[in-house]
């Protein structure tokens, strides 16, 4: 399937969280390989192939925005960050309405494992507003997800607390096209202390 514009599918980063584990360190302002995280993912789903990638801010936003070389992307704030990332996938919803986007490829700050490669991948998996996509590591479903515009509504509406899409994507699993990534990507999170050592 080749497409001669670029695909209809918009970059979703979320990066909106305090980084509780952390000592109150936002996420989106760690630095990695010589700038700050939300620009290492926002640059990683460009370079997979996101024309134009949406980026969900909430702790220290003014900062982020501040600091961080984001140009081009659309900065959306949530200013019910604190409630988890399912308030930040809602925030991300809106930000798309009134857009051509036909889908949203979600992609979190904190993983700093994943590349573009991932992101293709994924990316290529589109075919409609019906799609629902995730990448997959040893057969286990992990990020990148693309949800095309039919379960938008759907996700928002179980997007709560901490949980993200993750209900809505157990609901609809026998949906959801998995595309192997464990080969090209590693799926860990920067959660705690100890998992500063993969940050470079």
């Amino acid at each position: 399937m080749t497409h001669s514009q670029p695909l209809p599918v918009a970059g979703l980063l979320l990066a909106a969280g305090g980084g509780r584990r952390l000592g109150g360190r936002p996420k989106a302002l760690l630095p990695h390989r010589g700038r700050l995280l939300v620009e290492h993912a926002a640059g990683v789903l460009r370079a997979g192939g996101c024309a134009r990638v949406h980026v969900v801010l909430g702790a220290r936003a003014a900062d982020v925005r501040r600091r961080a070389g984001l140009d081009g992307c659309v900065l959306v704030e949530n200013p019910e960050w604190a409630e988890g990332m399912g308030s930040s996938l809602r925030a991300g919803r809106r930000s798309r309405a009134g857009t051509d986007a036909r889908a949203a490829l979600v992609l979190l700050v904190d993983q700093p494992g994943i590349g573009p490669e991932a992101v293709t991948r994924v990316l290529a998996a589109y075919r409609d507003e019906s799609s629902l996509v995730s990448a997959a590591y040893d057969g286990v479903r992990g990020h990148p997800v693309l949800f095309g515009a039919a379960h938008w509504a759907g996700v928002s509406a179980a997007a709560t607390g901490d949980r993200g899409a993750r209900a809505y994507l157990k609901e609809h699993a026998g949906s959801v096209a998995l595309v192997e990534c464990g080969d090209v990507a590693e799926p860990y999170d920067i959660d705690t202390e100890a998992d500063l050592a993969h940050l470079e």
